[in-house]
This record gives C-alpha cells, structure tokens and sequence, in this order.
C-alpha cells in the first residue's frame, strides 16, 4: 500500500476583489422539460440550442425581483460578468431595468461563465439520454460527477478550470470592484470550489435554485462565503 500524503487544509485564494456574488438565471424552458421529463420518462428532445432557450414567465418574474433586491442593497455590484446564453442574458436585462432612474451597473458578456457543455446530449434530459446511448449513460452512472465528460462536453473540473482563470483576470482588472456574475449552477458551484482554494476538495454537487443568490466577500485578501443559494429576495 502506498503511503498516504500528508495533507494541508485548503491554500486560500488570495484576491484584490472586494466581493463576488453569483445569480443563477431565472427559470428557463429547459428546466421545466427537464422536470417533467424526470417525472414523466419523456424521451423526446426539442429541436434547436440550448444557448437560446428561453426564461419561462415565472423567470422573467424572478430576474424582476433579483432586480429590485440588487437595486436596493448598499453594497450592490459595480461589474456584471453575464454568460453569453439567452436565459443569463435576459435575466441581467430584466433585473437591470428595476433600477430605475439609477444607472445599472456595466456588463460584459463572457463566454468563460457559460452552462456546463453537455456536448452530443445537449438538451438531452435523463431519461432521453438513457434512451439514445444505454452504453454512454451507464459509463456516466459509474464515473464521479465531478469528471464526468460527456463525448463532446465538459466535466464540472473543466468548468472550474475556466472559472479559475476568469477570477484572475478578474483580479488584475477589476481590483477593489465588487463583481457580479450572471450565470448558471456549474458555474456557481466552479467558483464555491475555487475560492475555497487550492487543494480544496472536490465539492457534491448542491442543487442552486433559480435566480439564487451566493456571495462572497473579502477579509484579509481572501474571499469567504456569506450566503449560498440565498432566495429569501424572491
């Protein structure tokens, strides 16, 4: 038997930025498909991209609310950092039309916070993937989530790689800022993980509601976790 590590706790992040606060979009139409799918074995999968679904009414009503809670806070965002997929996209846009007569904070769309790629089974809900490759969902039932790659996508470590260099960047340009990001579940989960620090390990993966709030603030040069998965705005 090999003699095991000795093991540190967690190399914390050091950074410049005065906060991050992570939203996930509002409800989109691929979310309640992939309900009812779930519930119901549908195996149909709908035409189109995944980059362009759409907020359902009820994510246009929760990107609202985000809105006039982001517009009411002392210490609000003053850089938004959007994904570039159409749900992330016009949630940031409803939310920033609750500020009113005030200037919204300015955004820059950025591909590094985009959803999880799920490659070949883009849109694919489970039962549907289960139905279209037996071999490729059982291989996925035995693998870690966290490494998991569909053929064509990405595994949760490929999204926190990304993430890990956008928050530097985000360190060297945006120093002192407090920073939004609009975006998705894998991409709120990549930044818990990251800010954790290096050798941090690797996190389950938390359901992150809808429009949920998850923030972090700095003490000392490093960022540490206020609220996750906050919806008491909404």
């Amino acid at each position: 038997m090999p003699t095991p590590l000795p093991s540190l706790p967690p190399l914390p992040t050091v950074t410049r930025l005065a906060s991050v606060t992570v939203v996930r979009h509002g409800e989109s139409e691929a979310n309640v498909r992939y309900r009812r799918a779930v519930e119901t074995g549908e195996v149909s999968v709908p035409e189109g991209r995944s980059e362009d679904t759409p907020l359902t009414g009820r994510g246009e009503e929760q990107a609202a609310a985000l809105g006039r809670w982001l517009a009411a806070v002392e210490d609000g965002p003053e850089l938004v950092v959007c994904s570039p997929y159409a749900r992330a996209r016009r949630t940031w846009e409803i939310a920033a039309g609750e500020y009113g007569e005030r200037a919204a904070p300015p955004v820059v769309v950025e591909e590094r916070v985009r959803d999880r790629e799920n490659g070949v089974f883009a849109l694919h809900s489970p039962p549907a993937w289960r139905a279209a490759d037996p071999q490729e969902w059982a291989r996925r039932e035995r693998s870690e989530e966290w490494t998991y790659r569909p053929p064509g996508g990405e595994s949760l470590a490929d999204v926190a790689l990304r993430v890990r260099g956008l928050l530097g960047d985000l360190d060297a340009v945006a120093a002192g800022r407090r920073v939004l990001v609009v975006a998705h579940d894998a991409v709120a989960l990549a930044v818990a993980y990251v800010l954790e620090g290096l050798g941090a390990p690797v996190p389950d993966r938390p359901q992150v509601a809808n429009a949920s709030v998850s923030r972090w603030h700095n003490a000392g040069g490093r960022l540490v976790p206020g609220v996750w998965n906050s919806t008491g705005h909404l």
